[in-house]
């Protein structure tokens, strides 16, 4: 199946692909094993920097050994390839979209959020021609509204209202562009907060869905630090992507600390980041419970 026919079915039947980011083999392989156990779709993506440390083309060509891998193992369950869809996440220029385009990504999110909206919208129509011309079954993502925050932990980040995704602004950004996916601003935000309350406007995403119809898939970025009945009200209310990434980070991170404390003296780089797998893993099947994708391949 192709991306488009397992987002069409998390529209109708109310799930969402999980989106989880990687950098390094350690993620990679904790997400697509995640994958392969719950016989679930997922997306892994690269953000600008992520691709910078890992490259292109080395995540591109990772993707696809690790594909190539799994599928061997499980048979012919899998149909020849398990779907792990590589996206080129909050790409910020023209020409990295081009460059995640030509590695063979399967997806890129076109990000010109922070720019006007006449400007936002020219970039990302023209970043869908390109991506179009090279490739007719690739995902095209785009952005609108303004999602605060990084990917990590942090104290306060305060939400403007006019940040938000406008429902009719919406409509026209999708039409016009020829976008795939839709990344609106919700009340969302990127990395997880430790001293104010995230809280989602799930009215808006209903008003957002229902603007830009069901060929349109909306995609929850900052899913890291959100709870299970914000998660499932915004898939009844029309997303069909979430995103989760500094969860991840922060278990890595966390379980990197404990081996080196417990192991002081090994030098192995593998034996010192073997625990991180499965550290990460825990996080990754937790949220493909949430969000309701087990079972869907």
């Amino acid at each position: 199946m192709a991306i488009k026919d397992y987002l069409k079915d998390a529209v109708v039947n109310k799930w969402a692909l999980g989106h989880f980011n990687f950098s390094e083999d350690e993620a990679l392989r904790a997400i697509v094993e995640s994958a392969v156990e719950f016989k679930t779709p997922v997306f892994v993506g690269t953000s600008e920097g992520e691709r910078k440390h890992i490259g292109v083309k080395e995540a591109a060509a990772l993707v696809k050994a690790f594909r190539e891998e799994f599928s061997a193992k499980g048979g012919s369950a899998f149909g020849g390839g398990i779907p792990v869809f590589l996206n080129a996440d909050h790409t910020k220029t023209f020409e990295g979209v081009k460059e995640a385009v030509d590695a063979g990504y399967d997806a890129v999110l076109a990000d010109f959020s922070a720019l006007p909206f006449e400007e936002n919208l020219k970039l990302t129509k023209q970043s869908v021609e390109y991506a179009k011309s090279k490739n007719p079954g690739i995902i095209v993502e785009g952005e609108l509204g303004y999602v605060r925050g990084d990917s990590k932990l942090q104290k306060v980040v305060e939400i403007n209202p006019e940040d938000l995704t406008k429902p009719e602004e919406a409509a026209r950004f999708a039409r016009e562009t020829g976008i795939d996916m839709l990344a609106p601003a919700v009340g969302n935000i990127h990395g997880i907060v430790t001293e104010s309350e995230e809280k989602i406007d799930i009215a808006r995403i209903a008003e957002i869905k229902k603007a830009v119809g069901n060929d349109i898939y909306l995609v929850l970025h900052g899913g890291s630090g959100l709870s299970e009945a914000d998660f499932k009200s915004a898939i009844e209310a029309g997303v069909s992507v979430v995103h989760i990434n500094t969860e991840i980070r922060v278990a890595f991170t966390e379980a990197l600390k404990e081996s080196l404390a417990k192991i002081p003296d090994e030098t192995t780089p593998y034996k010192i980041l073997a625990p991180t797998v499965g550290a990460m893993k825990k996080v990754i099947e937790e949220k493909l419970k949430i969000f309701g994708s087990v079972n869907k391949i």
